[in-house]
């Protein structure tokens, strides 16, 4: 875990680190705000940012700031810490293993549709049941990265319901077994206590369910979020001048290729072990390979 730490945006598949310490910066950050506002008698310019994370409940005012329909999966609220502790160790088990075995493109695209599932759920109940419009008034608004955790916990269980977790005082436990536990809990509190967040866990959870099907017939629901990131980092990619140069040939006229052919010989085993044995065969170093393969 401390290498994956140490090594968070140089490591290969680590989004989940990369998502764990974005959360916790934010967290910190939001923190030292609050203190420094308490010290000065600035509240007020502290919740205002803080507002800026929260996704309120009415549809009115939520079409003022649009944009907390993704910043507020990012944020954690200031007064429990273990809302933060528990999503994010979450997401580190349950993100490491989504990540093995669909790739980090593929769990940052999870991650995001199950934040926006989860806030549309949100939204869709406390504006039209009347239960929750009654409610509406008097719920600050919503937080917290659960409804995407949820959608990667359920999204893992979904793909390999029978790996298994070690837990501390329980044992080993079928991860489709945790899953079912938090899903449950859940939906047991869409009627009291935290009940905006309830709603989103389920939103973000059948995200995930849906997901995985899905892309087990085919289809990556999550394609468009890949593209939108990678187009959006391609806008700050430095620019680099094109420098031509020239090969020089052999003596028998060819230029030389030993490199690549060896390497192209080693991505068609990787591929034909993947045909053989599926993508969970191969070992990381191979995994390695083929991923850097395909950003050539």
């Amino acid at each position: 875990m401390f290498d994956d730490f140490k090594h968070a945006f140089q490591r290969y598949n680590n989004a989940h680190v990369q998502l764990i310490i974005i959360n916790v910066v934010i967290f910190l950050t939001m923190g030292v705000l609050f203190l420094i506002s308490d010290w000065t008698g600035t509240e007020w310019f502290a919740s205002l940012v803080y507002r800026q994370f929260s996704i309120p409940p009415v549809f009115g005012e939520f079409l003022t700031r649009p944009w907390t329909l993704v910043t507020y999966m990012f944020a954690h609220s200031q007064w429990d810490i273990t809302h933060i502790l528990y999503n994010m160790l979450a997401l580190y088990f349950f993100g490491s293993l989504f990540a093995e075995y669909l790739g980090s493109d593929k769990l940052v695209s999870m991650y995001v549709l199950g934040g926006l599932a989860g806030a549309l759920v949100y939204l869709l109940m406390f504006n039209t049941v009347p239960f929750y419009i009654e409610r509406s008034l008097s719920f600050p608004g919503m937080v917290g990265a659960s409804a995407a955790v949820f959608s990667i916990v359920v999204a893992a269980a979904t793909l390999l319901p029978d790996h298994t977790f070690f837990l501390i005082l329980i044992g080993p436990v079928r991860i489709k077994y945790i899953a079912a536990f938090f899903v449950i809990t859940s939906f047991l509190g869409i009627s009291q206590g935290n009940i905006g967040g309830n709603l989103a866990h389920l939103g973000g959870a059948l995200m995930g369910f849906v997901y995985i099907k899905q892309l087990q017939r085919g289809n990556n629901l999550g394609g468009w979020v890949t593209f939108l990131l990678q187009w959006i980092k391609n806008l700050f990619a430095p620019r680099r001048n094109v420098k031509v140069t020239y090969r020089k040939e052999t003596s028998s006229g060819r230029k030389p290729n030993k490199a690549s052919a060896i390497s192209q010989a080693e991505i068609d085993a990787i591929l034909d072990k993947i045909s053989d044995g599926g993508y969970e065969s191969l070992t990381k170093e191979e995994k390695e390979k083929l991923f850097n393969a395909s950003k050539k």
